[in-house]
């Protein structure tokens, strides 16, 4: 029970990598709360967790508004009293060459993706400050430190989110808070086979291009992410700050072509 009683917040946590997240914090000791605007997913998430036994929560809250996240973390500290663990991983994403990208789809990108991160950790900070601890995960991706076509909006966001995760531990770190992020790689949630479904003619070909970027041969999955993510929430990652954990298959090893 790695993490046995820990208080772990997850953003975006009704499906994809966060459900597979709270899955397995929960088999893993936590108690669960989970933050989305999704409420018939976070619904059925929950109704899967208790009838395993585990412990979770779920509220409806949109991360790029201040009132709604400010509401959410004193639910959590009056139902609590203690924040262990914020994973940041609510995320959406963009396609498009830039000059072609509508800027209402680069503001809710940028948006989401890292006033969500920023406005979160403003609110969930003063608990850990306050108890002397605490881990932050960030959601982060690989592509922030490569190139990828038709995703300048989202690599300027994961870019943006991995920087702050550096900064964030240099000023977070005397109050014995650790801050990290994950990048994973292609992951093949049931968002991901949808888009490629309906944005390809050969969904099979495009898949099939995605697996030939990477080192190793299949795509990964929530599961994946969600073992690295209990890593770094758990007690053994306590010597791990201000990183980057690359959950990629291999993408950034520098396949050949």
């Amino acid at each position: 029970m790695r993490l046995q009683d820990k208080v772990c917040l997850i953003t975006g946590g009704g499906k994809g990598i966060g459900a597979a997240t709270a899955e397995v914090f929960c088999q893993e000791g936590a108690i669960v709360e989970i933050a989305d605007v999704d409420d018939a997913a976070s619904l059925e998430l929950i109704n899967k967790i208790t009838e395993k036994g585990g412990e979770i929560y779920t509220s409806h809250v949109n991360v790029t508004d201040a009132d709604s996240v400010n509401k959410w973390i004193d639910d959590v500290n009056s139902r609590h009293g203690k924040i262990d663990v914020l994973f940041n991983n609510a995320g959406i994403s963009a396609v498009g060459v830039l000059h072609e990208l509508d800027e209402s789809l680069w503001d809710a990108v940028t948006s989401v993706n890292i006033k969500g991160v920023y406005l979160v950790s403003k609110a969930a900070l003063p608990t850990m400050i306050k108890q002397g601890y605490g881990s932050i995960i960030n959601m982060s991706s690989c592509i922030a430190e490569m190139g990828l076509e038709k995703r300048a909006a989202y690599a300027a966001t994961k870019g943006a989110v991995l920087s702050m995760t550096k900064s964030m531990q240099v000023d977070y770190a005397p109050y014995n808070i650790r801050v990290n992020a994950l990048m994973p790689g292609t992951i093949f949630t049931p968002f991901v086979e949808d888009y490629l479904r309906r944005s390809y003619d050969d969904a099979d070909k495009a898949i099939a291009g995605l697996k030939k970027r990477q080192l190793g041969p299949e795509l990964g999955t929530p599961e994946d992410v969600a073992y690295a993510a209990l890593y770094l929430a758990s007690d053994e990652s306590g010597y791990v700050m201000g990183s980057g954990l690359k959950v990629d298959g291999g993408v950034t090893g520098g396949k050949p072509y």
